[in-house]
């Protein structure tokens, strides 16, 4: 992408346009769900006197977040009946799946776990396969309602409403459980997804015209190409359609570079991700406090983090994609230098403040481009499958990855996992340098083709 010709102050008016301020409340209405079948409801479960094991069991209800790619070819080619036609594509889909996550938070606050465990279990599912799948549609709809340069303001709105979700849902839902009960808890919160209904029915649907036709011919081809031009199967021509045509769209228009693409989406955020499971248990061998770990890396760290989702919004507006796709990659490998420092120095409250700080704002803003940089990345024509399988990939190697970290650190202390950890994160920042290479000789080929 070519820089933006505007200024520091265009840059920030983006944020006050329609589009951009919806992503707030849209991202709200996409957190909200996530604590409440995870760290809240065991909690509650807890709270009733629920053995540990059980609760254990309850940690694979995550699994439906990992797997939507699954099912987000047919959101991105069903269409729900009558809902469809009035509504549209995307806020038909939406709708549908914040009233799926309102109606079974308020089946999960009318049962009791001591009672009907197994209710709660399966509620507690379809809440997560509603929340998975209105993370499938709210990211397509955000990729296909604004242009590529107005992405990063999108993603960092997206953030900021996510994350004050997360404290609605989790400190929130605490408060109200203190003050009343549990059920009660957990109705408000489902009463709460009504800012997500309220602002699908105002939003606009996404013009789909301009890609309609193009996805049809495309399908036709690849119809077929795979299952002759004769009489076949409807369901295999579904699946066709549906479920092959985005994958394979995506690697003929990338071609053999569309490992690397899928190489540089794994490896991104690889040292945030592999480090994050041990900051905790860090901050407690370290010798700081609970209130401490509270006050310094939840509440002050949290404002940290917006601000660097906004600051990285504004450098891709004001600057485009691909440099503050590196800076954003340097910043989370080197906090992670400033983790390893820390741990020399001891339980040092200042030091603490100013490590969260550089570690929150460097994820913030690394994650806002990167999420503008995944949606550049998709076709319109099948949004929501691709974007589900970047978002996807760019998880599954951090996660497995972080599930060795307590062996390092056993073996080899938190100054040496911390370094690791930096580390790792040069692939990254090596990518980001040839991706943004690549893109600015492509711009100059281009240039030297065009007619005149």
């Amino acid at each position: 992408m070519q820089k933006q010709n505007m200024t520091w102050g265009e840059a920030l008016r983006v944020y006050l346009k329609p589009k951009v301020l919806a992503m707030f409340f849209l991202g709200f209405s996409a957190g909200l769900p996530l604590l409440l079948v995870f760290s809240t409801l065991t909690a509650w479960l807890r709270d009733y006197g629920v053995s540990r094991t059980a609760i254990g069991f309850f940690a694979w209800v995550g699994i439906t977040f990992s797997i939507k790619v699954l099912w987000a070819p047919v959101i991105d080619y069903l269409k729900i009946p009558l809902l469809t036609r009035v509504m549209g594509k995307r806020r038909s889909w939406m709708i549908t799946a914040q009233i799926g996550v309102a109606l079974g938070l308020l089946g999960m606050a009318s049962v009791n776990p001591q009672l009907a465990l197994t209710q709660v279990a399966i509620l507690a599912v379809v809440v997560a396969f509603c929340s998975a799948s209105q993370d499938v549609v709210i990211d397509a709809y955000r990729i296909e309602s604004v242009d590529r340069n107005l992405q990063g303001a999108m993603a960092a709105n997206y953030v900021f409403g996510y994350r004050i979700a997360l404290l609605v849902a989790g400190a929130g839902a605490l408060y109200v459980a203190e003050l009343a009960n549990w059920s009660v808890a957990y109705a408000t919160m489902a009463a709460l997804m009504g800012v997500g209904v309220i602002t699908t029915l105002l939003i606009s649907e996404p013009d789909h015209a301009k890609v309609k036709a193009m996805a049809e011919e495309f399908q036709h081809e690849w119809v077929d190409r795979m299952l002759g031009s004769g009489q076949h199967s409807r369901i295999w021509e579904w699946f066709v359609r549906a479920v092959a045509c985005p994958f394979i769209e995506f690697f003929q228009r990338n071609g053999r570079f569309a490992l690397v693409l899928l190489l540089f989406i794994g490896v991104y955020r690889l040292s945030d991700i592999a480090m994050g499971v041990m900051a905790n248990p860090f901050y407690l061998d370290l010798g700081f406090s609970k209130s401490d770990i509270a006050q310094i890396t939840k509440v002050f760290g949290f404002f940290f983090t917006i601000f660097g989702s906004f600051l990285g919004g504004l450098l891709v507006v004001r600057f485009g994609i691909m440099r503050p796709l590196i800076l954003g990659a340097a910043m989370v490998a080197a906090t992670n230098l400033l983790f390893a420092h820390l741990a020399n120095i001891g339980p040092d409250k200042t030091w603490l403040a100013l490590v969260i700080s550089a570690d929150n704002v460097s994820a913030g803003l690394s994650n806002a481009v990167f999420i503008a940089y995944l949606s550049s990345l998709a076709n319109q024509a099948y949004t929501a499958t691709q974007y589900a399988l970047f978002s996807s990939l760019m998880a599954l190697p951090g996660k497995f990855i972080s599930g060795f970290s307590g062996i390092v650190v056993d073996a080899q202390g938190y100054n040496l996992f911390f370094t690791y950890a930096a580390i790792i994160g040069v692939p990254a920042i090596l990518l980001a340098v040839y991706l943004w290479w690549r893109s600015r000789r492509e711009e100059a080929l281009a240039k030297e083709a065009a007619p005149g």
